[in-house]
């Protein structure tokens, strides 16, 4: 073989080789931003979502403290539930971002503090309507219930947090 043939496959080789090292570059490139856009986007899906139930209990908050006083006021009860539907719309916009971006292992986390929640919202819906009705003869064991109920919608935030914290890689951000 003459050495400028020689010369010509050498080079030839060489660009492949270069043209293959690029490729293989840029797609682990594109792999690495595609998969931090997406850590991002979930990042934001779930932060939206607690600090929207966050908004949902400080209104549910006023509404079990509107019912404290004996006798309640009725208005008052109405306003701060008033209030409290708005924030679980919000709540219910927020969740359908965490279902979309998932992963599953994050939506079933999602679906247990949306129980929780549902199950404490009843709660404290049936005292509403016990202080509309001037019964208070539950008053003391739906106070009781409530408070059971929201430790356990605690337990579930929990639980979704630390779903969400696996996923992102945030270790430091789980809540004991």
């Amino acid at each position: 073989m003459d050495a400028g043939l020689t010369a010509l496959l050498g080079a030839a080789v060489g660009s492949l080789a270069t043209l293959g090292s690029a490729m293989v570059t840029g797609r682990a490139a594109a792999r690495s931003q595609f998969a931090q856009w997406r850590r991002q986007h979930r990042r934001d899906a779930y932060a939206n979502y607690l600090a929207a139930l966050y908004d949902r209990d400080v209104a549910l908050d006023a509404v079990r403290d509107a019912l404290r006083a004996d006798p309640p006021d009725l208005r008052e009860v109405d306003d701060n539930m008033e209030r409290f539907r708005a924030q679980v719309r919000g709540v219910h916009r927020a969740a359908e971002f965490v279902i979309l971006e998932g992963p599953q292992s994050v939506v079933q986390a999602l679906y247990r503090a949306v129980h929780a929640a549902d199950d404490l919202a009843e709660v404290m819906r049936r005292m509403v309507r016990d202080a509309h009705a001037g019964d208070a003869s539950r008053k003391a064991a739906d106070f009781a219930l409530a408070a059971e109920r929201e430790y356990l919608l605690y337990q579930a935030v929990k639980g979704l947090r630390a779903a969400a914290s696996d996923v992102l890689g945030d270790r430091q951000i789980r809540v004991s």
